[in-house]
């Protein structure tokens, strides 16, 4: 667990500095974005994890690359909520009356969905105990089901890899 999260916060603390990097200051000194290529981003990635995993067969990899894209985006439909509350770590997030209940519905990487919303709206606005409890369920319902669709993304994928390379892909991050 710790080492996926340090994984996870080195991945995020690369990707920061991609983003820096492709910024650049205006006459008037406000950063522009330029050139920022998630595509890019995404096949850096995948180079790395082949290059990690030591797959050298290009019809091997394309196998192995689509299931760890299945396992990548069924995390990030998690909402990416390792940091537990969005920005800023535990408990983080803006708060105050300036929308800060949307960003702490939020995870980090993506929204969390329309029932964290509604669950974190029904917490900002004080609503009843009921209230709360039903979208709490439905929230719990639904994070229940998109933890079991990575469950079964990261399942696929560890049947394709060796001992070796389930072990590499648990240290990254890509498999529990």
């Amino acid at each position: 667990m710790m080492l996926n999260r340090r994984f996870w916060m080195g991945a995020l603390a690369g990707l920061m500095s991609l983003t820096t990097l492709s910024m650049s200051a205006q006459e008037g000194g406000a950063p522009q974005r330029r050139n920022f290529d998630p595509e890019q981003i995404r096949q850096r990635m995948l180079e790395r994890y082949r290059e990690q995993l030591e797959v050298k067969d290009d019809a091997e990899w394309k196998v192995i690359a689509e299931k760890i894209e299945k396992v990548s985006e069924a995390r990030r439909e998690m909402g990416g909520g390792m940091f537990g509350r969005g920005r800023g770590g535990p408990g983080g997030g803006g708060g105050g009356e300036q929308g800060g209940g949307r960003e702490r519905a939020r995870g980090l990487g993506g929204d969390a969905g329309p029932e964290a919303e509604a669950l974190q709206q029904a917490i900002d606005s004080k609503a009843s105990a009921d209230e709360i409890k039903a979208k709490l369920a439905k929230h719990r319902e639904t994070r229940k089901a998109k933890q079991e669709k990575l469950d079964k993304a990261q399942n696929d994928l560890r049947q394709l890899l060796s001992v070796r390379q389930e072990a590499i892909a648990v240290l990254n991050g890509l498999l529990n």
